[in-house]
């Protein structure tokens, strides 16, 4: 029975138990989790709540039957810890500007997008703290509320009970909200609420799962939202990823492979003599070179010109050619970071190189 933890994005494998004893610890975390411990062929969810050393922890608990028993993964999530600043995302600074003007909006709708696990609530949570005040009605709609904010009404969806994403938003658009946050679009119904909810006066905050952010217009145009209502309620897209920050204990300049700057040279300019850095590897990191993580960013602010093209219905590839002349992509954010001695190309590479790539 293997035991992994993730630890910064990566898979850690754990010394594992004997294989015994697994019916009797799948069976335990699910009567801790109140699951039905006499199901072991279908999925199914629970969470878990105690009091750690610094307060209240949850854990999210998930089960799929597999071939060998079985497979648990657990989420933990602490609520008391401190919410990440905005300025200490990673952003770089024409990102961060461009961002804080879309927060200054009075409607419109902002998408956050990115696969599971790279950081998208982290950067709602983070804008919603950054624009609060007593004076603004804040809503969120999130599955499940990961972390309580002072002042902003939190609602958790409840399938079961009927309550879905789609169901929540249209009673909290009779509160009169001034911002609304719905935790992620997933069906048509959603989206059409949610871009109502920006053309009637409302900021909404979403998260959506694309690769990039052109690729966030055309997949909100599959689901079937109507494009000119999109083209006139849409302020910006961004889409992030989270590489791991070399370890700075052990950190070291290197010469990096020729094949590696060569292939670097074709989105980002390298003067010859830059510096690259890696991490050796020592005890505070577990001999990894990498400790902690931070994010690489595309914001893609829609213009007039986006605006006609997105009318029009367009492709992927031309919303990317009709992006501001200052828009920077994730990888080009992502080697300025190696260069700057953040992190390391191959971690870029592991997260964002096959994005926008041409074949």
């Amino acid at each position: 029975m293997k035991i992994k933890y993730r630890v910064d994005g990566l898979l850690v494998e754990r010394t594992p138990c004997s294989k015994r004893l697994q019916a009797a610890i799948v069976s335990r975390l699910k009567i801790m989790a109140n699951m039905n411990i006499a199901e072991r062929f279908v999925p199914q969810d629970g969470h878990i709540e105690f009091m750690g050393k610094n307060g209240r922890v949850d854990i999210r608990v998930s089960t799929i039957p597999t071939v060998f028993g079985e497979s648990v993964e657990m989420r933990l999530l602490d609520r008391n810890a401190a919410l990440i600043q905005l300025t200490d995302l990673g952003m770089n600074e024409s990102s961060l500007a461009g961002f804080m003007k879309c927060l200054q909006k009075t409607h419109g709708i902002v998408l956050v997008t990115g696969p599971t696990g790279c950081g998208k609530t982290t950067t709602l949570y983070a804008s919603l703290n950054k624009i609060y005040t007593p004076a603004v009605k804040m809503i969120t709609i999130e599955d499940p509320v990961e972390y309580q904010l002072d002042g902003i009404n939190q609602m958790p969806v409840n399938p079961k009970r009927g309550l879905t994403f789609a169901t929540g938003l249209r009673h909290i658009l009779r509160h009169d909200p001034d911002i609304v946050m719905v935790g992620e679009i997933r069906d048509r119904e959603t989206a059409n609420i949610a871009i109502r909810a920006a053309l009637t006066g409302h900021l909404v905050f979403s998260t959506l799962h694309t690769n990039d952010a052109a690729g966030a217009v055309t997949r909100l145009i599959d689901m079937g939202v109507e494009p000119f209502l999109l083209a006139s309620s849409l302020e910006a897209v961004l889409a992030q990823r989270l590489v791991r920050v070399i370890c700075p204990n052990c950190r070291e300049s290197y010469k990096p492979d020729e094949n590696l700057i060569s292939s670097l040279n074709g989105s980002h300019e390298i003067k010859s003599g830059a510096k690259f850095y890696h991490g050796k590897g020592c005890n505070e990191c577990g001999q990894t070179g990498m400790s902690g993580r931070t994010g690489i960013f595309e914001l893609l602010r829609i213009t007039g010109k986006l605006r006609e093209l997105i009318a029009a219905k367009p492709t992927t590839e031309q919303i990317i050619k009709g992006a501001p002349s200052d828009h920077i992509t994730m990888v080009h954010d992502g080697i300025g970071k190696v260069l700057r001695g953040v992190t390391t190309p191959e971690e870029v590479f592991r997260v964002a190189k096959t994005i926008g790539e041409e074949d």
